[in-house]
């Protein structure tokens, strides 16, 4: 069985798409179209900003959304999935590519999404860290160990897990997962704390937008960053879409359970290889690629 998914955040780079750009009447016309609905040129700053410019969460999150859908739109009948999964706002992608969301929505929603996350990121400094060569309770048990806010907010791997929080929680966390064996703690150069509780203004304002928006049955089952559990119900979908700004992306838990129920075949689709790379840690027996 074949499973497709879809990266978050941290996979932009200059020039990303611009093939499909050139080479793809139809994908020229949808990123014309995406340029209309943001009120900006983001095809200006994809093909040919800085790494500097592509860092903007409000351009970041569109931009790879718009790389991974519309690369889907390019394949044809060869997009036919048995599954999907996106990481963080990869969730957007899949639930565009499995047509349970429509291009137009998924777009408006995720730079809603990207707005709102930033707007949350300037409300207090916050930060997150990558926690390496560590199992997840211990990470769990320091977090929870700590006075002020830090919670896990990526289970990536097996022995890699990213916390999320505030500036004093955060670097606690780091101290101790460092006494306490870990093989790397090392801060992240990020806007702010997403996936944890100082995200909650930003689940508030995306939950109204959520809301509002029509969801479908798509074409086979979405695993969700939530529950690591496969969804078609369009209310089910919502409500974990609004309830992932707030918790952790269960990234290790979704890949094993697509694996557990028979596949066999990754495809990952969009900017980058980090997808590939992860799902290789989790199990390096699948068969993985990708496509950009």
């Amino acid at each position: 069985m074949k499973a497709f998914v879809f990266p978050g955040q941290g996979a932009q780079f200059p020039g990303m798409a611009k093939d499909l750009y050139d080479n793809y009447p139809e994908a020229k016309n949808r990123f014309e179209e995406a340029n209309k609905i943001l009120g900006f040129n983001i095809t200006d700053i994809m093909f040919d900003g800085t790494p500097e410019d592509l860092k903007q969460t409000k351009v970041t999150q569109p931009a790879i959304f718009l790389h991974s859908v519309i690369r889907v739109m390019t394949m044809g009948e060869d997009f036919n999935p048995d599954m999907v999964a996106g990481h963080s706002l990869g969730e957007f992608s899949a639930l565009v590519a499995n047509q349970t969301l429509h291009f137009n929505d998924g777009l408006k929603l995720v730079y809603k999404r990207a707005l709102a996350m930033q707007k949350a990121c300037e409300k207090e400094r916050s930060t997150m860290a990558a926690i390496l060569g560590m199992d997840d309770d211990k990470v769990e048990s320091i977090c929870k160990d700590i006075d002020d806010i830090v919670v896990p907010a990526n289970y990536n791997s097996p022995g890699q897990v990213v916390i999320s929080g505030s500036l004093a929680g955060v670097e606690k966390a780091i101290e101790k997962a460092k006494e306490a064996g870990a093989k790397r703690a090392l801060p992240l150069a990020v806007g702010g704390a997403f996936h944890s509780p100082l995200m909650e203004s930003a689940r508030e304002e995306l939950e109204k937008a959520i809301n509002e928006t029509d969801f479908n049955k798509g074409l086979c089952p979405v695993y969700q960053n939530m529950d690591a559990k496969p969804h078609t119900n369009p209310d089910e979908i919502r409500g974990n879409l609004i309830a992932q700004l707030t918790s952790p992306v269960r990234w290790t838990q979704s890949v094993q359970a697509m694996i557990a129920d028979g596949a066999d075949e990754f495809v990952e689709i969009g900017p980058g290889k980090v997808l590939c790379g992860l799902i290789k840690k989790i199990d390096r027996k699948q068969n993985v690629s990708n496509l950009t």
